[in-house]
């Protein structure tokens, strides 16, 4: 008898395989969505998507929006710093230009981003040892969402040259009482 991991990875396998052949366009255009947009973020960005990976990493009240080198650049990390310093002044203006360009003006949570009251959405622009962040802070819930919402559609967007960060505070902790009992 097959051990029930071997059933579900091939069970799995099988899914997969299935979903490409009887959907090829959705996987197709997925890749060709991940071209355009690296093709317009060249246009727009100075340093290599190639040579970086963007992070977000959601938090309560907001994110953390970070580029940094995979490999020791110092060019690249300047025009990362250069550029994410940049952009968070434009962003703290409510000029979304620069993503609209690369991402469409109809991405997700940009909408209501381009229309926070000016002071509702707090950035701040800091270099990183490898490149630069971009720190989001909110106290309106609905512009904390929709930063959600924008760094969802951005990781779905760059594909292998994004991923999700990790934020300890979102993490559900055990209680006191849970961790004395163990």
């Amino acid at each position: 008898m097959k051990h029930p991991s071997a059933v579900l990875a091939a069970g799995s396998t099988a899914l997969l395989l299935g979903a490409i052949i009887l959907f090829p366009s959705a996987f197709a255009e997925t890749g060709a969505r991940e071209n355009e947009v690296a093709q317009r973020g060249a246009a727009v960005m100075p340093f290599s998507l190639r040579a970086t990976t963007h992070i977000f990493t959601k938090t309560a009240d907001g994110g953390i929006q970070q580029v940094v080198v995979k490999h020791p650049d110092p060019k690249q990390v300047a025009l990362i710093r250069g550029h994410l310093a940049m952009i968070a002044q434009q962003f703290s203006a409510g000029n979304f230009e620069g993503p609209e360009a690369i991402h469409g003006d109809d991405m997700p949570g940009l909408a209501v981003l381009r229309e926070a009251r000016p002071g509702a959405l707090k950035i701040e622009y800091r270099d990183l040892p490898e490149g630069g962040e971009i720190v989001y802070h909110s106290n309106d819930a609905r512009l904390a969402a929709a930063l959600h919402e924008w760094f969802d559609a951005q990781l779905s967007d760059h594909g292998h040259d994004a991923m999700a960060g990790h934020d300890p505070g979102m993490m559900h902790h055990h209680s006191a009482e849970a961790s004395t009992a163990e």
